[in-house]
């Protein structure tokens, strides 16, 4: 195939499932971790360079070394829990400079080469939650809409090009993200008990949803499709709750959505 795919975040979870794959389809992958030589498993016949997605001289340090990349699959992210008015400053910038800025900033880097060659994939990975918001994920939702405001705004610049940007939004994955989760509320928060209650149903959900391989294989799918389509779901129920989505009033779904994490109201 002769291509190159850059995925980040490859160490665990839905970037190594999608490493993996992409290696396995005979994709030269590299990947990123914050710390490639701390990795004790990684992805099979993938190359590791470290990428801080807080630091820009990191992120350019990256696309340099990376060389020519075809396939760019911005999966690194955090996962970011909390009452909305007990989210601190500091916490919020570092999410949107992770989760969005960073990304962001290297699909900047690499898509001229992709442009130039007209041929060119980026794949951000987003979250369900973007489309199903939630409480007590204010900041991840946030984080996850923008990212997919990029890709879908920036989709018709690139498409003359053969270049396509999609966006992939998982559901309930099981890859252990909860432990990696940040939470920040107060100690005598009057939301703490309905974020406790959520944490443990979001944990609980994770727990029982669809491997991250299953991700992957849907990102192979918008990677290898001749025109990407703007938008995959995948797990949580996917090809039920979209469709719904559009038939039932907001309320509705934004109340279905609660009371699949335990909150009533």
């Amino acid at each position: 195939m002769h291509r190159t795919a850059l995925v980040t975040g490859a160490s665990s979870g839905i970037g190594k499932a999608t490493a993996a794959a992409l290696a396995a389809r005979g994709y030269r992958v590299v990947g990123t971790s914050r710390h490639p030589a701390s990795v004790q498993d990684p992805p099979e016949g993938v190359e590791l360079l470290p990428l801080d997605l807080e630091d820009d001289a990191s992120i350019e340090a990256l696309a340099a070394a990376a060389g020519q990349v075809d396939v760019l699959v911005n999966n690194a992210g955090e996962s970011q829990s909390g009452p909305f008015e007990d989210l601190p400053a500091d916490a919020l910038r570092r999410l949107f400079q992770v989760n969005v800025l960073g990304p962001v900033r290297l699909a900047q880097l690499l898509l001229p080469g992709m442009r130039e060659r007209r041929h060119g994939r980026v794949v951000m990975v987003g979250s369900m939650l973007a489309s199903f918001p939630l409480a007590y994920r204010s900041s991840y939702v946030a984080s996850k809409a923008a990212l997919k405001g990029f890709a879908e705004g920036a989709r018709h610049e690139y498409s003359p090009f053969d270049v396509w940007l999609t966006t992939v939004e998982p559901g309930s994955i099981s890859t252990g993200i909860s432990e990696r989760r940040t939470k920040y509320v107060a100690d005598d928060s009057p939301h703490r008990a309905d974020f406790e209650r959520m944490l443990a149903a979001l944990d609980r959900n994770e727990h029982k949803g669809v491997p991250a391989a299953r991700v992957a294989a849907t990102v192979v799918k918008a990677v290898e499709a001749p025109r990407p389509k703007a938008f995959y779901a995948v797990g949580s129920n996917a090809p039920v709750v979209f469709p719904l989505r559009r038939l039932m009033p907001s309320s509705l779904v934004s109340k279905a959505t609660h009371r699949r994490h335990d909150l009533r109201r």
